[in-house]
């Protein structure tokens, strides 16, 4: 069964690191919208609004489309990870993938999301933490998740929003390890 999920949230909040996750258990595509920005140099803060233009945005869904169409017309899970802190964004990318989809908000008190940041190798710093922190905050889209519990605790609860698929006839159903 093919559908698609996204994974949004404030820098910080366990984004990557939990998608990553659902990658590997639901054996789904991976894709990294904060990757299809830079590769696109789409990545670039408007000191007027201070921070991506919402254009940037809905130019890397469209950039991103075709391969995510590719993968779920194939029956494969898509799994998006991104700030997705313009809701015009979240709505173009459901708007132009016909298939079911799941999004899940990551909340972490700000103070959370700025101590993980500072502990990353590309630390974007606590100004830009608290500016994404406050985008994403914004509003809230579909499922709520609370990303400061353990991993194995949110990666569960996740699933048990998503279908249950079965690796084989007599096979359990997805396995956390």
């Amino acid at each position: 069964m093919a559908y698609f999920i996204i994974i949004r949230g404030p820098l910080g909040c366990g984004k990557s690191t939990i998608a990553k996750k659902l990658t590997k258990i639901l054996n789904a595509e991976y894709i990294s919208m904060d990757k299809i920005l830079k590769e696109n140099n789409l990545d670039v803060v408007d000191p007027v609004i201070n921070c991506i233009p919402e254009k940037n945005f809905i130019r890397a869904n469209e950039i991103i489309l075709p391969k995510a169409n590719k993968h779920l017309s194939r029956g494969r899970i898509v799994i998006f990870d991104g700030c997705f802190y313009h809701k015009k964004s979240v709505e173009h990318l459901i708007r132009n993938l016909p298939y079911q989809n799941y999004v899940f908000t990551l909340k972490a008190p700000v103070e959370v999301c700025i101590e993980r940041n500072n502990k990353r190798k590309n630390k974007l710093g606590e100004k830009a933490a608290r500016d994404v922190h406050k985008l994403a905050s914004d509003f809230d889209y579909g499922i709520i998740i609370v990303s400061t519990k353990p991993l194995k605790i949110i990666i569960e609860e996740i699933l048990s929003h998503l279908p249950k698929k079965r690796s084989g006839p007599d096979k359990p159903l997805m396995s956390l390890e």
